[in-house]
């Protein structure tokens, strides 16, 4: 949901070195869930200078911890410089169960963004349909004749001033692809750090994406317990 889709790379881009490590938020024997840094992909690469990244660490046990994960299955995905939780499957039942999850909407995601200026109101949602914007791989654009639905949910949490900024929890209800980037630069508010959309100003306000996968609530695979876990914000 949400940013839970990554974008192909091209073929020119190169990763650079992530030297932050993975943290385990927590762990058994059908799911572990992670704590992705900024700057790591999800997945590897065609080029091996970007076979590093979470399912790689993943499975060869380069984690902050001695845990290999060999049948490690990514249940969603964040994009390379979005920092949060990732939710990991370990074996074909959990991964099964949790892709059903995520097609009927039932896992919860909430995102931290800290956005250019200030929003007036202090909650709303943004509904604008998103398309792929053939132009200009990979990214996407707002269209209203051939976009698909998408919906955000935003709250403001704190307004700051030196520049203008409204730090904000944002809710995707839909799992459009860049959806929060896209819909927060619709309503002329980008999220600071953005290569992709953004102001004259907006992206050099901060080196990294500052866009965080902080909550996820959902269900157990196996237990059906329902679980919430949080990943403190990182900027």
């Amino acid at each position: 949901m949400g940013e839970s889709k990554s974008y192909s790379i091209n073929d020119d881009f190169v990763a650079p070195m992530c030297n932050e490590l993975i943290s385990i938020l927590y762990q058994d024997n059908d799911i572990v869930v992670i704590d992705k840094p900024s700057g790591l992909l999800s997945l590897s690469g065609k080029d091996p200078r970007n076979w590093d990244s979470v399912h790689y660490r993943l499975i060869n046990g380069q984690l902050n911890s001695t845990a290999k994960f060999k049948n490690a299955k990514l249940a969603h995905r964040l994009d390379f410089g979005t920092s949060g939780i990732m939710l990991v499957s370990l074996n074909d039942a959990a991964s099964s169960h949790l892709n059903k999850q995520f097609q009927l909407r039932n896992i919860e995601k909430h995102y931290i963004a800290m956005l250019q200026g200030w929003l007036v109101d202090e909650q709303g949602q943004i509904s604008e349909p998103i398309a792929k914007d053939k132009q200009l791989f990979p990214r996407v654009k707002i269209c209203l004749q051939a976009g698909k639905p998408a919906l955000t949910h935003y709250h403001v949490l704190k307004r700051l001033n030196h520049p203008q900024r409204t730090l904000v929890r944002l809710t995707p209800l839909t799992g459009r692809t860049h959806q929060l980037r896209i819909h927060c630069w619709s309503i002329g508010h980008p999220i600071i750090g953005c290569d992709l959309y953004n102001s004259d100003t907006s992206k050099n306000l901060a080196s990294r994406l500052q866009l965080h996968a902080s909550d996820i609530v959902f269900q157990h695979p196996k237990t059906s317990e329902k679980i919430h876990l949080h990943s403190p914000i990182p900027f």
